[in-house]
């Protein structure tokens, strides 16, 4: 091939010509398309295992915006590397709007905050919608000899190293919520990590550990049948479904805003006239007050907002997470 720069120019010319044709015809295709949106099945993408709650809530929002939207929508199980395989498949789907996944404070909050990921949490999706959120709830053993979080802080300082906490695992919201605890009240508690929370409510109800952060939801059997004490919840405000229990901000602990939170989220680069298609849609879902009576038995407070709140939202709770993770010096291989 000959080096004359004077041949190669008008080739390089040529390519750039053809790369922006092509361009300019896939943004043209994109937006034909999203003035008749949806037109074919849409794929969302539930980062677990069949059966669960994050599971059950896919089904739900897919069923109910399947409705509006006048189009099939099939969830599509990916469980695996703490939801990293849902992620990563998702990120490199087309952005046309039929492939979309329930992101959640796993795949696009603590997660980011500890593992190196195959995909990027902000840059490589678009976000769609909230759906709502959980408060997490600091529960103890009934043998723990406090009745208050001033109490079992107190008490901790007095027994420095003696009492326990368990976790559904490294890097998980129970484990970085509680470590931020731990950081913001100046005690010590050793961490048992668990493979998921249903052993460590086992261990927690035994006696064998003596705290834990876990969801309102996934705690209010044992709360309503007297078998934990509950000390503070996460969030803003009180839980409606449990309203008694005091917020840590209440308490004097500012910053504990970190929720179980679910919401829809796309690949990069979805047209914005289907992402405000489905953030309408998706908010006409959580304003049903069916839906909501639902999600209210499952101790969610709904959190309709725009994409661009969302987004914001997402880049928040990662900032929290990272934060507490880097002060902890916590890393997930």
């Amino acid at each position: 091939m000959s080096n004359n720069p004077s041949r190669q120019a008008p080739i390089f010319l040529s390519y750039c010509i053809v790369a922006a044709f092509s361009l300019l015809t896939s943004l043209n295709a994109l937006a034909q398309s999203a003035t008749t949106y949806p037109t074919k099945t849409i794929r969302l993408i539930a980062p677990v295992a069949a059966g669960g709650g994050l599971d059950h809530l896919a089904r739900l929002v897919a069923e109910r915006l399947s409705r509006s939207l006048g189009q099939s929508i099939i969830v599509d199980n990916l469980s695996g590397g703490g939801g990293a395989i849902a992620g990563q498949t998702t990120a490199k789907a087309s952005p046309d709007g039929y492939t979309l996944m329930v992101s959640y404070v796993g795949t696009h909050g603590t997660n980011p905050a500890v593992r190196k990921l195959n995909y990027d949490a902000i840059k490589d999706f678009t976000p769609i919608g909230m759906i709502g959120a959980t408060p997490n709830v600091l529960i103890v053993n009934t043998n723990v000899p406090a009745k208050t979080l001033g109490e079992f802080v107190e008490y901790a300082k007095k027994n420095p190293a003696k009492l326990t906490y368990g976790t559904a695992g490294p890097g998980t919201l129970t484990h970085l919520g509680m470590e931020q605890f731990k950081m913001a009240a100046g005690i010590f508690m050793v961490h048992v990590p668990y493979r998921g929370i249903a052993p460590a409510f086992t261990d927690l109800l035994g006696g064998q550990t003596d705290a834990m952060l876990p969801t309102l939801f996934a705690a209010n059997p044992y709360l309503k049948t007297g078998r934990v004490r509950p000390l503070a919840v996460t969030g803003q405000k009180r839980s409606s479904a449990e309203p008694n229990i005091p917020t840590f901000k209440e308490l004097g602990y500012p910053g504990f805003d970190g929720q179980q939170w679910y919401g829809i989220s796309g690949p990069a680069g979805i047209p914005d006239a289907i992402v405000n298609k489905l953030n309408a849609e998706l908010n006409k879902v959580l304003a049903s007050p069916e839906f909501a009576q639902e999600m209210s038995s499952e101790a969610m407070t709904l959190m309709p907002m725009t994409p661009q709140q969302f987004g914001t939202y997402i880049k928040e709770d990662i900032a929290r997470w990272t934060k507490v993770a880097k002060s902890r010096q916590i890393e997930i291989e």
